[in-house]
């Protein structure tokens, strides 16, 4: 195969795959009424499943470095995915600075392809 044949065989692989990967990992697709709408927040029906641990985790090391704070990840409480140009995550993280227990609010932007995630917000959630 030709080299750039090769190439848009890969990208439209990748452009198939991504979304159908990303609705089963992460439950959103098929019993309601369709699946995923683009642009709009769906819950997260497996909040243990490792890859939303993973990125819950991620946002508390990031908000850490960004900060200067010594949070340590213990959960995530709640959460939600928005499909845009990757997928955003909004998650309910539960955390500890110390013996104090909080909970935080954190958006993650993560293009799986393109190995990119972003940290968009991370506030504390009023008790």
């Amino acid at each position: 195969m030709e080299p750039q044949k090769k190439h848009c065989f890969y990208l439209l692989l990748t452009l198939m795959i991504v979304p159908i990967y990303a609705s089963t990992a992460l439950g959103l697709g098929g019993k309601r009424g369709g699946g995923v709408l683009v642009g709009g927040w769906q819950p997260i029906k497996n909040i243990t499943e490792p890859h939303v641990k993973e990125i819950g985790e991620y946002a508390v090391k990031e908000y850490n470095k960004e900060s200067k704070s010594q949070l340590t990840f213990v959960s995530v409480v709640k959460g939600e995915t928005q499909v845009v140009a990757g997928i955003n995550y909004r998650l309910i993280v539960a955390t500890k600075d110390g013996a104090l227990a909080k909970n935080y609010q954190a958006v993650v932007w993560e293009k799986v392809w393109e190995q990119f995630r972003n940290l968009t917000s991370f506030t504390p959630v009023k008790a």
